[in-house]
């Protein structure tokens, strides 16, 4: 390993001291307590002039005040300053790394496991930035399809919730379902993630609540069309059906994991799985957020909103860092009970995770809208769409729990339609008169009204008029 001797760590102040532009571009990484001890003084001291003065102090400024004797580089040359830029970097890499595993050290020695991860990767992910960013004016084309097609805009399976996201949920991004209790928080997320496996996607279900085993099972109804007392009278049918329909599906794996889990737990299991099955994951299921703990910070589980805001950080980190599709729920808090309308105010733990998360849709349906088949969704928040607001039907088999899409003639305004109307539209009879003859026409199936009587009366009614 390459050693960085005092005097190395001197000419680097000094190419600073002779190029401030350079001093300027490392002032993301420079750290004064990574320099050896005979030159730390003057490293801060460096660092606080510029800060309180705009400008680099002078030689003798230096001197008057560290007693350190640094000189000017003469001749130095963009090679140079190439040079200085890459050492630098790696000088101070390696400064932080040794600080955080010593740090590590007696972390493990008190039993705090969970930052020492953090703590390494952070010292391991320090790099000077050399990415300019985006010109925006370079390429337009390119720069608008890299948005809508890098790993982005991958279909729901619902037509309605693509169109109102323009396309679809996009890798990196975290969404969640909220909804109360039995709202069927865990059946959105499990359909989705079927539509996901037919279309070829592979994915995880991490479950905090259910069994790995009844999730399967629920999973297995969806699959097969046949209700969970169906498979149980004919488990041999289910498992043919289920295991010819993985053959064209892609690779799943359900995960139990305990309440109180961290967002660590949860990439030590992935990394795991990628490890031993060579699965690339495209999607992760986390059932759900608000059992989760963070890593990054001690908190109170009762103190929901800190709590939740550095979880819902932390799963969205993940999603960027694997690069995946990141579903998670959430439950809505008692004054969402009686409401058919929801904001932010309703989610349980107040608005922290919602100012996180990319895509929030609240889940609305009750006992009788089951019955009949149907399930809500609301867009809370959309930062990739001006879906904000507006409502999906979606069709729901109450026997083997599938929801799916009603199709393209489904009602398009906003994919919604209120109950008062849907049941007007159904007493509404098409039967009309003929001014000519008198007689009217059939009316709809199911009216129970008898045409012939509907004859008699009109005639009757034609002859008083006369």
């Amino acid at each position: 390993m390459k050693e960085y001797s005092a005097d190395l760590q001197k000419l680097f102040l000094e190419i600073m001291l002779t190029d401030a532009q350079s001093f300027v571009r490392v002032q993301n990484i420079y750290n004064p307590d990574n320099f050896d001890r005979s030159l730390r003084e003057c490293a801060r001291f460096l660092s606080s002039h510029t800060d309180e003065y705009k400008a680099l102090p002078t030689l003798d400024q230096v001197r008057a005040v560290t007693g350190v004797e640094l000189k000017l580089v003469p001749d130095i040359s963009e090679n140079h300053l190439e040079w200085f830029m890459n050492e630098f970097e790696k000088f101070t890499k390696r400064q932080e790394l040794e600080r955080a595993i010593l740090k590590a050290a007696d972390m493990l020695e008190k039993g705090d496991f969970d930052p020492v991860e953090r703590l390494i990767k952070d010292a391991v992910q320090i790099s000077l930035t050399k990415d300019m960013g985006t010109d925006y004016w370079a390429s337009p084309g390119d720069r608008i399809n890299k948005y809508f097609n890098s790993g982005g805009q991958v279909s729901t399976g619902w037509p309605q919730m693509d169109r109102l996201l323009y396309g679809g949920f996009s890798r990196g991004e975290l969404n969640i379902f909220a909804g109360g209790s039995g709202s069927g928080k865990s059946l959105v997320m499990m359909n989705i993630a079927l539509n996901w496996l037919q279309s070829g996607l592979s994915g995880v279900y991490i479950t905090l609540e259910l069994s790995e085993e009844l999730t399967s099972l629920r999973t297995d109804a969806m699959l097969t069309g046949m209700s969970t007392k169906e498979i149980r009278k004919d488990i041999e049918n289910a498992e043919l059906k289920v295991k010819m329909a993985g053959k064209r599906a892609g690779q799943y794996r359900v995960k139990g994991l305990p309440a109180q889990s961290n967002i660590n737990d949860i990439r030590s299991y992935l990394k795991e799985v990628q490890i031993q099955t060579g699965i690339r994951v495209d999607f992760v299921m986390v059932d759900y957020l608000d059992l989760l703990m963070p890593v990054s910070t001690k908190v109170s589980p009762s103190d929901l909103f800190v709590k939740d805001k550095y979880v819902s950080e932390e799963l969205r980190n993940l999603a960027k860092e694997l690069g995946i599709l990141m579903v998670t729920a959430s439950q809505l808090n008692r004054s969402a009970v009686e409401e058919v309308e929801f904001d932010h105010s309703h989610i349980s733990g107040g608005i922290s995770k919602i100012n996180t998360a990319d895509n929030v849709f609240g889940i609305f349906t009750s006992r009788a809208m089951r019955e009949r088949g149907k399930y809500q969704i609301q867009c809370m928040k959309s930062r990739s769409s001006t879906g904000v607001g507006q409502k999906i039907d979606l069709d729901y088999n109450m026997d083997n729990m599938r929801i799916t899409d009603p199709g393209e003639s489904a009602p398009q305004e906003s994919g919604y339609r209120s109950t008062a109307t849907s049941m007007l539209e159904k007493i509404k009879t098409s039967a009309s008169v003929s001014k000519e003859t008198g007689e009217i026409s059939s009316p709809p199936r199911g009216t129970g009204v008898d045409s012939t009587k509907l004859k008699q009366m009109l005639g009757a009614l034609k002859t008083q008029q006369n």
